[in-house]
């Protein structure tokens, strides 16, 4: 399997790419740099294939313009995925703490789980885990009963995975990294890793997407968010029916 390597960089954060590009090239680690989108950059106006309701309705709240950036700088990766000529690519955000191993290891996990549509290498949570396969270099692979597990942050998807997430997620109904999850919306088999592949650099708790103070600013209260409560609940559901799937 021909395995790529995407990495998500502002223009505006040059330092970022010289960090994660110094320690690829310390581990002999090809990758390419994919120019994201800045949604601050962006009026609500020039927001393209948002489903404002959906997200509204689910989110309980309004679309941060980081957040925006981000979900187009990813649906960028799949598209650049299937007209490359590889099978599968290891797409991460910049600032990931790049491992000496993580191909490798990536490698020896596509090839426990080979109808896997999306790996995912790490997460913030992984509560309820659900064995499905041990790769030969020891990684547990399966699925969470709890989610959403948080973060897009690195993550493995195979051509097929691309195409399939491309023909569901052009528009925006969440955040992508609960939209990545979401494989019983999409088709694809998802799954995760039970301990992460990678951490994160220390500059990743200077968010580009927004800070806590910024999602209460935009968030919905009293009735307003009774949709979104009702709704998560459905969400909640679907996940643990996804999970008891394997």
């Amino acid at each position: 399997m021909k395995l790529g390597v995407y990495v998500i960089n502002l223009d505006s954060s040059i330092e970022r790419w010289r960090a994660i590009r110094a320690k690829a090239d310390q581990y002999s680690m090809p990758m390419m740099r994919v120019a994201a989108i800045d949604g601050r950059q962006l009026s609500q106006r020039e927001y393209g294939d948002v489903d404002w309701k959906s997200f509204f309705r689910h989110g309980g709240r309004l679309i941060l313009a980081g957040e925006y950036g981000c979900y187009r700088s990813h649906i960028k990766c799949l598209s650049m995925l299937v007209e490359s000529d590889f099978d599968a690519v290891i797409v991460m955000e910049d600032d990931v703490e790049v491992t000496a191993d993580l191909i490798e290891r990536t490698n020896s996990i596509l090839n426990a789980v080979r109808n896997a549509d999306v790996i995912k290498l790490f997460n913030h949570r992984c509560r309820g885990f659900r064995h499905m396969a041990t790769s030969a270099l020891g990684d547990e692979i399966g699925r969470c009963l709890h989610g959403p597990q948080g973060s897009a942050a690195c993550y493995v998807i195979t051509r097929l995975g691309a195409e399939k997430m491309l023909s569901a997620l052009q528009r925006m109904a969440f955040p992508f990294d609960v939209a990545l999850e979401r494989g019983w919306h999409h088709g694809s088999n998802v799954l995760t890793t039970k301990r992460n592949l990678v951490s994160l650099m220390t500059h990743s708790r200077e968010s580009l997407i927004g800070h806590r103070t910024d999602y209460k600013r935009v968030k919905f209260f009293g009735p307003k968010r009774l949709p979104t409560h009702a709704l998560r609940a459905v969400e909640y559901w679907r996940r643990i029916r996804y999970a008891l799937e394997l």
